[in-house]
């Protein structure tokens, strides 16, 4: 599911139009996107957490010409699926 059909189910689920549904997910990845930006924890209940990690500098080789280079250290976002969310695939 692409990000235009998702927009389209929502707005038929929620009877909004697309637009109204487009601007409400824009403003929900905003918001998320401010609260991880400020290292906070974003907990939605029944779907899990998202937060910000950070990754260790390591060491990498590459394929081709075998040589090894640093990889610096980095703040990513991650994911942990919520117990009810896991147990909806089993």
């Amino acid at each position: 599911m692409n990000n235009k059909e998702f927009i389209a189910k929502l707005a038929k689920r929620c009877g909004m139009t697309p637009a109204e549904a487009a601007k409400n997910v824009d403003l929900f990845i905003n918001v998320m996107t401010e609260r991880l930006k400020e290292n906070d924890q974003l907990n939605i209940s029944g779907f899990g957490v998202l937060e910000v990690k950070m990754r260790n500098e390591r060491l990498s080789v590459n394929p081709k010409t075998g040589q090894r280079f640093l990889v610096p250290p980095k703040i990513v976002p991650t994911f942990r699926p919520s117990s009810k969310l896991k147990d909806k695939f089993k």
